[in-house]
């Protein structure tokens, strides 16, 4: 999920290069909420990832 959320990062990057409003806030909106989701999934696999198995 951090890949697509990078992928829609650089869509935003080269579309502000190029002037396009509309597509740099959309691109830009999708590439934040991919990384809040992968952020959140990150911590909740830390915090289950340290149980005991014994």
């Amino acid at each position: 999920m951090l890949h697509w959320a990078l992928i829609f990062l650089v869509v935003a990057i080269v579309a502000a290069i190029f002037g396009f409003g509309g597509i740099v806030s959309a691109a830009a909106g999708i590439a934040k909420i991919l990384f809040f989701i992968f952020l959140i999934l990150f911590i909740i696999s830390l915090f289950t990832g340290r149980r005991s198995r014994v």
